[in-house]
């Protein structure tokens, strides 16, 4: 990969390339700069205006679900499922993020997942969502998602949308803190076929 990913704890991501990109800063320790801050929805563990506060600029480009545009205020993109934008060379599509049978994330909300492409990498951020049918047309290098079930998708969900994405690189996040543990990520590396990274939080 030309882009380094750092995990940052929970479901929150920095990705290091041509631009400097966040998803869901949450409880974070780091204060880089971003060029694009990408939400996926409004829960406080995903929408923290004290960590967006760390690292946003002036020049900083938030994105956000439409839902939620007016909580910020500044550079503001809000995007519907199946918008796509280009920020400074840095291609966004949002995809649908929601629970099935379950409360916490209705459809209805419209919330987001990303499939973000720089310098020719694509890396999808599925959001809080569980394992959905819009997942079989996903395709990119990195996937991001969420393995503790309770308020997502289980480690084996998971590994049937990295079945139907079949990326290089798969990373099980919204664990160890909020909901899940190691040991959900464990179980989602042991029934992935592709490449699987459990970081340690930086």
């Amino acid at each position: 990969m030309q882009a380094k990913i750092h995990w940052l704890g929970h479901s929150g991501f920095k990705i290091t390339g041509e631009k400097t990109i966040y998803f869901d800063p949450y409880q974070i320790a780091d204060t880089q700069k971003a060029d694009i801050i990408l939400i996926s929805h409004d829960h406080y563990d995903h929408l923290s205006l004290r960590d967006i506060g760390l690292i946003r600029s002036k020049e900083t480009t938030i994105v956000v679900p439409e839902e939620i545009n007016s909580t910020l205020l500044g550079d503001v993109r809000s995007l519907y499922p199946g918008d796509a934008i280009e920020i400074s060379g840095v291609q966004i599509q949002a995809v649908p993020a929601y629970n099935i049978g379950k409360p916490f994330h209705p459809k209805s909300k419209y919330y987001l997942g990303y499939i973000v492409t720089m310098g020719g990498e694509s890396f999808y951020h599925s959001g809080d969502t569980d394992y959905i049918p819009e997942m079989k047309a996903i395709r990119a290098d990195v996937v991001m998602l969420p393995v503790s079930g309770t308020y997502t998708m289980t480690a084996e969900e998971a590994a049937r949308a990295v079945a139907d994405i079949q990326p290089k690189i798969a990373i099980p996040m919204h664990w160890g803190s909020v909901a899940g543990s190691r040991a959900d990520a464990e179980r989602f590396k042991q029934l992935c076929q592709c490449e699987v990274w459990i970081p340690e939080k930086t």
